[in-house]
């Protein structure tokens, strides 16, 4: 599915066995990504207007990452949802998803680029300026 606001990749997974200090864990790592349904876990990447400052963020930094749900941090990983928002990852993370990250490809770059150009940047929500003595308890003299 291409439109846009939403693009189809594929994600394929792999384990790497690793030891460290006498313990043997597996770590999964996003293997491949690819445009369309060719891979093992197709997936919708799905953009919206209320993330764009987490996009710009993203695509400012010096390796824009895109991030896969993995599913339950403890069973085996089952991608579920793909997101270029950090936010979103974070949110994943804190209801204890697993979340993988990949190098976002030049072609999804140009894309999101294209999309805020189209919807235009995050409005800036500035700082509030407060009133002189708000918040603060008044003195009152009877």
């Amino acid at each position: 599915m291409t439109s846009g606001t939403t693009r189809r990749l594929s994600v394929s997974l792999q384990a790497d066995h690793v030891t460290s200090k006498g313990f043997a864990a597996t770590r999964w790592r996003v293997a491949d990504l690819r445009s369309g349904d060719g891979g093992p876990h197709p997936l919708d990447l799905q953009l919206t207007l209320t993330e764009r400052a987490a996009y710009r963020f993203n695509l400012t930094s010096d390796a824009p990452r895109l991030f896969v749900n993995a599913g339950d941090a403890d069973g085996e990983p089952c991608p579920a949802s793909i997101t270029a928002s950090q936010e979103v990852a974070a949110a994943w993370l804190d209801g204890e998803q697993r979340v993988l990250e990949v190098a976002m490809p030049l072609a999804i770059q140009a894309w999101l680029e294209a999309y805020l150009a189209r919807h235009g940047e995050a409005p800036d929500e500035g700082r509030k300026k407060k009133r002189k003595g708000a918040g603060r308890a008044r003195e009152h003299t009877p």
